[in-house]
């Protein structure tokens, strides 16, 4: 097992706490999680993907209603369709299982309709957004389960850029949306890949009452350490730019949300109305 202050460290760039009351091969795994946008090009062991949709089913869903669904993708010309879709994301195309997560209200209409019952319900936002609640729970079960047999993960939220087309390339029904993508497999031993920080937790957790004044000096101390982080790591970010510049410029505008500002619109034509 890894150290476990060392572990820290690298996710806070400084020692945090001591962890050595409370510690696991679980949490080991949590802390050690990156991004891995480069794969070998080896096939997965029969029964990873059974097991990986077990450890997904094994999170929690609201109600047990279980609004969610998967769509496993390792088919080449599927990937290459998906990629395109996804701002010609070449780790799409390597790796050799990529997973569609699903808000999935389809299964729910399907069911009422075909015992003649009501189904109003569905029609409202709180409904879609526990579907996605649900999709994103699984889905983070499937990465930690991965992650602790040695394979790698990344999100792909670009799955949300053109939503109709990828609806189109993997056959989904109206009340179907996918919330993101995952590419899963052994990642390329040659690829520099490190964990990247967070921010402080004196900037995200707050003891009973939320105060956002007091996260400034936890803020500040995150810019040097990110803009560090870009140069060790000779990120196409500006030698000038921290944190919190680079992420503002990503929400600066309808357009820096590369498409996903007419969201509403392509649910409403995936079926969802949203009342």
């Amino acid at each position: 097992m890894t150290n476990p202050t060392e572990l820290l460290k690298q996710r806070y760039g400084v020692d945090a706490f001591d962890p050595e009351i409370f510690w696991s091969e679980c949490i080991s795994t949590l802390l050690s999680h990156r991004s891995v946008r480069a794969y070998r090009d080896k096939p997965l062991p029969p029964g990873t993907l059974e097991t990986l949709v077990a450890a997904a089913q094994s999170a929690a869903t609201s109600s047990n209603l279980q609004t969610w669904s998967v769509v496993a993708v390792e088919e080449l010309q599927r990937k290459e369709k998906l990629a395109q879709l996804a701002n010609n994301q070449v780790h799409i195309r390597q790796c050799p299982l990529f997973l569609v997560w699903l808000a999935d209200l389809a299964r729910l209409t399907y069911i009422a309709e075909s015992r003649g019952l009501p189904h109003e319900g569905l029609d409202y936002l709180e409904m879609f957004l526990m579907a996605v609640v649900d999709a994103a729970l699984a889905a983070q079960n499937a990465v930690i389960a991965a992650e602790s047999l040695g394979l790698g993960t990344v999100y792909i939220g670009a799955m949300r850029n053109r939503p109709e087309e990828v609806a189109q390339v993997l056959g989904l029904p109206p009340h179907v949306f996918a919330v993101f993508g995952l590419c899963v497999g052994y990642p390329d031993p040659t690829a520099n890949i490190v964990v990247k920080p967070r921010l402080p937790q004196s900037v995200v957790l707050h003891r009973e009452t939320y105060h956002l004044a007091e996260q400034e000096n936890g803020i500040a101390f995150y810019n040097q350490l990110m803009q560090d982080f870009y140069n060790s790591q000779q990120m196409n970010v500006p030698s000038d730019s921290d944190w919190s510049e680079h992420s503002v410029k990503r929400v600066a505008s309808a357009g820096s949300l590369s498409g996903r500002d007419r969201l509403r619109e392509a649910l409403q034509n995936l079926g969802f109305l949203l009342d």
